[in-house]
Formats: structure tokens, C-alpha cells, sequence
């Protein structure tokens, strides 16, 4: 059986650093997809995946939890706004909630289409990375990491209702770009 990721940070904090490179495999892809969606840049993705395992190295005596995914995620949302703390021409994150109903479509005759074209990929990756930050984090958290409410709440320093409110904001933004995106206007 699997160490678990209580075992390895202990094992880390001893000195192994075979534990410190086991704990690394296992939870780095994540780190760096969440890094990647937040910054919407490869290299500030790689250096806060850097200073996440840094970090997590320097506080592995002190790490108390079970999994330590929600930990790790949190400490690389830190870092990417530490590394870019002003990002230029990033999209202004309000929008009023009867503008992006519109442009997400609420209404529209033919849902189909538009569930055809949130399959792409492609298309889903570059309208996701079109919203701003704070959008694409709780995006990422709950619907592609899987977290529940309160856990992207703990990892965002969100209340349980700003995270349900940017969460729906989020998603009909996205819709909106993926329409956009589909319509031909970028």
C-alpha cells in the first residue's frame, strides 16, 4: 500500500528525500494544471509549482492534514499571485449577472450546439483562459480538481456564498467565450 501524504511529508521532514520526490510525483500534475489555469502562463506555472514544492518542503514538519492536494493548491494560488501581482490586460472581473446570462445564451433554441462545442477542447482551453483569474480558479478547483464548496472556500479565503456566486459567475462567463468563441468573435 501507497505512503500516504501524512507519512511522506513526515518521511520529507526527517531528511528523506526519497519521500519528498514520491510526494512530488504524485501531486505535481495537479499542482501545475491548477498553476497553469490561474496564471495562463507556462513559465509563471513552473515557477510556482516550484516555489509550491519549496514551500511545502520548508512546512512538511507542520503539515497536519490527511491529503494534502487542498494544501498544496493553496499555497500555489499564493504564488501566483505573489509572482504576478498585476497582471496586464487581464479581463475585469465584473460583469453584470443579466450580461453574461445573455451572452451565455440563456434562452437560446438550440442547446445541443452548444453542448457539442463545450466537447472541444481547444476551444474550451482558450475560452477558459480569456476569464479572469479569480474565475478560472474557482472553475478549476470545484469542476475540474473536484473539490467540494467549502474546500475551494478554505483554499480561496472565500465564504461558502462568494465561492457559489463567482462559481456560477465563472460558468457563464465560460459559456459566453466558448459562444463567442464558436460565433467567431474573439
Amino acid at each position: 500500500m501507497a505512503a500516504s501524504d501524512r507519512e511522506l511529508l513526515a518521511h520529507s521532514a526527517s531528511g528523506e528525500h526519497e519521500a519528498f520526490e514520491a510526494f512530488v510525483a504524485r501531486h505535481q500534475a495537479a499542482v501545475f494544471r491548477f498553476a497553469t489555469a490561474v496564471s495562463r502562463d507556462s513559465s509563471e506555472a513552473e515557477d510556482a509549482l516550484q516555489e509550491t514544492f519549496l514551500a511545502a518542503w520548508r512546512g512538511a514538519a507542520s503539515f497536519r492534514g490527511e491529503e494534502a492536494r487542498p494544501w498544496l493548491l493553496t499555497i500555489a494560488r499564493r504564488a501566483v499571485y505573489r509572482l504576478h501581482r498585476r497582471r496586464e490586460g487581464e479581463p475585469s472581473d465584473f460583469v453584470s449577472i443579466e450580461d453574461l446570462g445573455q451572452k451565455a445564451g440563456w434562452g437560446s433554441e438550440d442547446p445541443e450546439t452548444e453542448m457539442a462545442s463545450l466537447q472541444d477542447r481547444a476551444l474550451l482551453r482558450h475560452a477558459l483562459s480569456r476569464l479572469p483569474a479569480t474565475y478560472r480558479e474557482v472553475l478549476v478547483l470545484r469542476d475540474l480538481e473536484g473539490f467540494r464548496g467549502k474546500d475551494v472556500a478554505s483554499m480561496t479565503g472565500l465564504s461558502i456564498a462568494a465561492v457559489k456566486s463567482r462559481l456560477h459567475r465563472a460558468r457563464l462567463a465560460l459559456t459566453a467565450a466558448v459562444k463567442e468563441e464558436v460565433s467567431g468573435g474573439s
